[in-house]
């Protein structure tokens, strides 16, 4: 038993290794070739990129053993249950509870109170994306139980954000893209997504890989809604808001500094951390399993072990971040932006992009999900393959974007037409996959680094505002991972079609 769990583990660290390899070519790339200096901390790095590797596997064993079949239990016993008052209390209750403690959202919503002067309520906004998250999820378990295709929920929520844009203050509007993308985190995505896929399985007439994936899209797309109205509002009743922009710009400085300096003794406190962003997860499944359902916890043992590998692998990831990512990649954005040679920032912000998505947690748990629902019709390398060059280019595109001074939503609205048109051509069984693919792509890893190089440009090229141009590249992060996995999902069933061997498209 002990052998076969070393064997397990050691194939799952050789995985997470092999994955960390991009991001390793591309910093060794930047920082001897063109900064062309050693890090002065190189041994805390090599150290921190393997303790990342140890966390990852870690991770996707807990998933494995407790995360998955919770979610996926919890959601047949619903069905089951045929209580559709409690299924969808359960569905706000998760998205609100994962999202009101998330801590990229806590950090987006102090940086908000900062812009106004405090006219923006830090609290009020995170209640604010909190119910608005939890709504999507219960409105995304309504559509798997009605089985109403996703896309005419997702093109009308599209719609709706591109006319709230026009009339939402510019402080307000990257803001408000960006809070779609740190809604979804790493624990969240995979229950989540094993609540859809459960309750997709345990229904007849669905389909687990047509109808299950989708709530994470739901997830990342109403807090651009909810928090574009809430500025829209705050910005109407206190006009001069605006006058207080140069705040927000020492904010982001200040934190920024703060983060680029590992402190050992203050990381012990991200194990504190990860246990407290689990506890109303854990309190909200439990509490519905035993006092709603009324079941005890199959394999409960199994269970706790997996939730206790998850939260030991979080925190080893987050520690092996903090030691050897965070610092060389932030110092290497900002070293880039003072160079002001264009070409290797949108360089820089290709690649980082590319390699910080393949390692990215919360992408690996959807495409393994993504794998095996669909038996083995999409390969979860191939499909995070395409979801990291899609933000790979969004990155890009997002830097060109800051350094011409354009407006973010020319270019988002531009980007969601494209994605609405590609629904229409893309083949059903890839659709709510790429949908998910958006809000699974800004989470641990990637957030941090592309917060960095955003605000590193913004601060370092003349007539930029840090609150205006410097938010938005996560926005692009999570936009064009849609485009090129729907743009996939066309070509693939295209050139099926003519070689006269069509895909086997799910039931």
């Amino acid at each position: 038993m002990f052998y076969s769990s070393l064997t397990i583990f050691w194939n799952d660290l050789k995985s997470a290794l092999k994955d960390l390899i991009p991001i390793i070519l591309v910093v060794a790339l930047f920082q001897g070739l063109i900064i062309r200096t050693l890090p002065e901390d190189l041994f805390s790095i090599i150290i921190g990129l393997f303790i990342v590797a140890v966390g990852l596997a870690l991770f996707i064993r807990g998933l494995e053993l407790g995360i998955f079949p919770i979610g996926e239990s919890l959601a047949i016993n619903f069905a089951r249950k045929g209580s559709l008052f409690w299924l969808l209390l359960f569905a706000f209750t998760i998205g609100f509870a994962t999202t009101v403690a998330e801590p990229a959202l806590i950090a987006i919503a102090q940086k908000a109170a900062a812009i106004s002067d405090g006219r923006i309520d830090a609290d009020f906004l995170r209640l604010t994306v909190a119910f608005s998250v939890g709504f999507a999820i219960a409105l995304g378990t309504f559509r798997i139980l009605t089985g109403h295709p996703i896309q005419y929920y997702i093109i009308t929520g599209y719609i709706l954000v591109v006319l709230i844009t026009f009339f939402a203050p510019r402080e307000i509007i990257g803001l408000a893209y960006d809070s779609g993308g740190v809604t979804t985190s790493t624990v969240t995505v995979p229950l989540v997504a094993a609540l859809g896929i459960g309750l997709a399985s345990s229904i007849k007439g669905r389909n687990p890989a047509i109808d299950g994936f989708g709530l994470i899209a739901f997830a990342s797309l109403t807090p651009m809604i909810f928090v574009q109205l809430y500025g829209i509002i705050v910005y109407a009743v206190t006009p001069d808001a605006a006058a207080t922009v140069t705040t927000m710009a020492e904010a982001v400085r200040e934190t920024i500094e703060s983060e680029g300096h590992f402190d050992p003794w203050a990381i012990l406190w991200d194990l504190v951390a990860v246990v407290r962003d689990v506890i109303p997860i854990l309190a909200v499944i439990f509490f519905f399993q035993y006092f709603v359902i009324k079941k005890p916890v199959a394999h409960l043992h199994k269970i706790v072990i997996g939730i206790v590998l998850v939260i030991l692998g979080l925190y080893a990831f987050i520690l092996g971040l903090e030691m050897g990512l965070f610092p060389i990649g932030e110092r290497i954005a900002f070293d880039l932006t003072a160079m002001q040679n264009n070409m290797l920032i949108y360089l820089f912000g290709f690649l980082i992009g590319f390699s910080t998505t393949m390692a990215e947690p919360a992408l690996l748990a959807i495409a393994l999900k993504a794998e095996e629902v669909s038996e083995g019709k999409i390969d979860q390398m191939l499909l995070r393959l395409f979801v990291a060059v899609g933000v790979a280019i969004g990155i890009a595109l997002g830097a060109y974007r800051i350094i011409a001074g354009d407006p973010i939503h020319y270019y988002i609205i531009a980007g969601y037409l494209l994605v609405i048109l590609m629904t229409w051509f893309a083949p059903r069984y890839i659709i709510p996959i790429a949908y998910d693919s958006g809000g699974v792509t800004t989470s641990t890893v990637t957030v941090p680094l592309v917060a960095a190089l955003g605000l590193g440009l913004a601060e370092n090229i003349e007539g930029r505002n840090p609150l205006i141009d410097g938010f938005g590249l996560i926005a692009f992060a999570s936009l064009f991972p849609m485009i090129t996995v729907m743009g996939y999902g066309i070509y693939a069933h295209t050139l099926a079609t003519r070689t006269k061997t069509p895909p086997k498209e799910p039931k």
